[in-house]
């Protein structure tokens, strides 16, 4: 693999996107591609990828289910980077257990908004929230309001009601967020820290684990968690992903 030293590997000025490949098919495809087309034109990034060189990559890697393919650009560079799906079975049983990031968001920022290579701050608040025992970390903004987590979206249940923050709290607005918002009556918000005790339910979502049950935020425990196992089984059954559970191996 050639890659050129170029602002995206020197300064972080590039886009990526990672996505689930199932039996040789990119779920999500075009809606990873146009977020990644909108992180470029935003970093006056000319190149672009389209489907037919996705495709052509799998077909001739013969990238078997089920997998990740992430795609990084920068100005000289268009990597295909296959790897295995890190969100087993055993996960989704337990839950997860997540905390507040020791920094926090910048909601003034454009980059908060495009999944660029400017990754740094959320490598290294995931792995310190793994030193605490925990499986992710949540950034609070500058104000005080929750944001998303270190590689996930959050929503949260109170009475079957579904609640998330805005995109205007400072977050990058998920595809696997999208396909929620699109499909069921979700309220986007502004939330607080204080208003962990008014839930019964939390989950994640990103496009590679689809949606995990939260168990616990920080020492609050969460009393429910049927609407994520609900609403995760039926993405999976629409996209004929799983038959039981996620990630079986």
């Amino acid at each position: 693999m050639n890659i050129r030293l170029d602002e995206g590997f020197l300064f972080g000025l590039g886009a990526f996107e990672t996505m689930a490949v199932y039996g040789g098919r990119p779920v999500f495809l075009e809606k990873h591609l146009e977020r990644l087309a909108r992180g470029l034109e935003f970093l006056g990034i000319s190149r672009r990828v389209t489907e037919e060189d996705v495709y052509r990559f799998l077909e001739e890697n013969g990238i078997p289910f089920p997998e990740v393919l992430k795609i990084v650009v920068s100005e000289e560079n268009t990597l295909f980077l296959p790897r295995k799906n890190p969100y087993k079975k055993e996960a989704y049983e337990k839950g997860f257990t997540i905390d507040f990031a020791q920094i926090r968001r910048n909601e003034t920022s454009r980059f908060v908004y495009h999944k660029t290579l400017n990754y740094g701050e959320c490598i290294r608040e995931r792995r310190e929230a793994a030193a605490r025992g925990f499986d992710e970390a949540v950034f609070l903004n500058s104000r005080g309001e929750i944001c998303e987590g270190t590689a996930s979206n959050l929503f949260f249940v109170r009475d079957g009601r579904i609640v998330t923050p805005a995109l205007s709290v400072g977050l990058l607005p998920g595809v696997m967020r999208g396909y929620l918002l699109e499909r069921y009556d979700i309220e986007e918000t502004k939330l607080y820290r204080e208003d962990l005790k008014r839930f019964d339910e939390c989950f994640l979502t990103n496009s590679l684990m689809g949606v995990m049950p939260v168990i616990q935020f920080e020492s609050y425990l969460f009393s429910s968690r049927e609407t994520a196992d609900r609403i995760g089984e039926a993405y999976r059954r629409e996209y004929g992903l799983f038959h039981q559970n996620p990630a079986e191996e």
